[in-house]
């Protein structure tokens, strides 16, 4: 097992892949014990680890965002926040904020919205004299709020993971994203007042009520997707189909902007998306099932256990483990190892799942925006055109916001679990 997790840290160190790492650690680890019957169901633990209903919401949710943005959903979201609170101090920043927490709602996943909003965002501000690397983490931590407002891929996964209502997870989700977007504006305040950034002339009625009616049919699709699941009427994965469908009539028959040509290239990116999340659950899957075999799960669990019996210390240690996990490790890889570790103990310690799997997520969301491995923080560098100590520096504001944020819904669990126990 020595051998493995020297070869886990240097393949790492390498930079290669992370679904790559999870599979040749475990393959190392079969070939060092000599225990080649493991090899020949390797295969099948490949295969079970996609074999779930509640996955196939993941390729969906991923065509509903880029059938949104082809379909010129997304601009007009943008548009929209930009007509309303665009003429504050600071104002193009709110609504970086705020066109985020909207797309949240449909896109659901970090990395793709900071890429798809760092391209939207950061000329736009640049444009308006905010500094790039500011600019550039504005909108890397605005994109934080995608796997915490619903529909999110990383709740979907827990969800499969730990057996989890994936619905109770999206509802719980709602209040932590709102207090997050919130925190984040409130910083924004304080730069802006410090720095004293231009005010712009207010919007004329007409014009927001224009902007307000073209935006209806773009807000459509996250209130879809919330009624379905909260009435009952469909399960998440439905959802994720039904908002493909809204996607699409909206995007051909009302804004008119998404054509025929469009939809070989959203099946591609869909595809290629959705194929690097499997192969990584898949890959994830397998490393956990090693660590099972070695009982590494249940010795973690035996020691935490065994250092409190306080639920409240336990949660921060927790918190600590996460935060360092966070920062060398993908969210979704994370979470197929861990949840299968943590979840056990939940009931010892009275913890809601629910509320648990909310702190998880968050966790491991900060993550990608924390050196060195954070990915957020690469992909707004790289689109951004600024350099990895720059935004570095711009974002430790938002990270210290965002922590704080993280520990407020540790502490105060209804904030995490009122909504959901209003559905239940």
């Amino acid at each position: 097992m020595v051998i493995s997790i020297i070869s886990f840290a240097v393949l790492l160190l390498l930079r290669i892949p992370i679904a790559f790492v999870l599979g040749m650690t475990t393959v190392i680890y079969i070939l060092v014990s000599g225990n080649m019957g493991l090899m020949t169901t390797l295969p099948q633990r490949l295969y079970s680890g996609m074999e779930n209903y509640g996955l196939l919401a993941i390729p969906l949710f991923m065509m509903a965002g880029e059938l949104m943005n082809s379909g010129g959903l997304t601009k007009r979201l943008v548009a929209f926040a930009q007509t309303f609170i665009g003429h504050f101090r600071g104002g193009l920043a709110y609504v970086n904020v705020l066109a985020n927490m909207m797309l949240a709602a449909i896109i659901g996943s970090a990395t793709a919205q900071i890429a798809m909003m760092s391209k939207i965002m950061v000329p736009e501000m640049e444009k308006e004299g905010y500094s790039r690397s500011f600019s550039a983490a504005t909108t890397a931590s605005a994109g934080m709020m995608g796997p915490i407002i619903p529909p999110s891929m990383q709740f979907i996964i827990y969800g499969v993971a730990s057996g989890v209502s994936i619905g109770s997870l999206f509802m719980a989700g709602i209040l932590p994203g709102i207090l997050l977007a919130l925190a984040f504006i409130i910083l924004i305040a304080l730069i802006g007042m410090k720095q004293q950034w231009p005010t712009h002339k207010r919007a004329k009625v007409s014009k927001m009520a224009k902007s307000f009616i073209e935006v209806i049919p773009a807000l459509l699709v996250p209130v879809i997707i919330i009624f379905g699941i909260t009435s009952g009427i469909f399960t998440p994965t439905e959802s994720a189909a039904i908002a493909s469908i809204v996607a699409i009539i909206t995007g051909f028959f009302i804004y008119r902007e998404l054509n025929i040509k469009d939809i070989p290239s959203i099946l591609v990116n869909t595809v290629n998306t959705t194929a690097i999340i499997t192969l990584l659950i898949a890959m994830a899957n397998i490393f956990g099932w090693m660590l099972s075999f070695e009982q590494i799960p249940q010795n973690i669990a035996a020691w935490m256990t065994s250092l409190t019996s306080n639920p409240l210390v336990f949660l921060l240690l927790v918190n600590i483990f996460l935060i360092i996990v966070g920062m060398f490790m993908d969210g979704i890889a994370a979470l197929v190892i861990l949840v299968p570790i943590f979840t056990p103990l939940l009931a010892s310690y009275g913890i809601d799942p629910v509320h648990f799997g909310v702190i998880i997520c968050i966790n491991l969301t900060l993550g990608l925006l924390t050196p060195p491995v954070g990915a957020g923080l690469y992909i707004g560098s790289s689109l951004a055109k600024v350099s990895i100590g720059q935004i570095t520096k711009a974002i430790l504001p938002f990270l210290a916001v965002a922590y704080a944020v993280l520990f407020l819904i540790t502490y105060v669990p209804d904030l995490v679990l009122w909504i959901p126990s209003l559905f239940n």
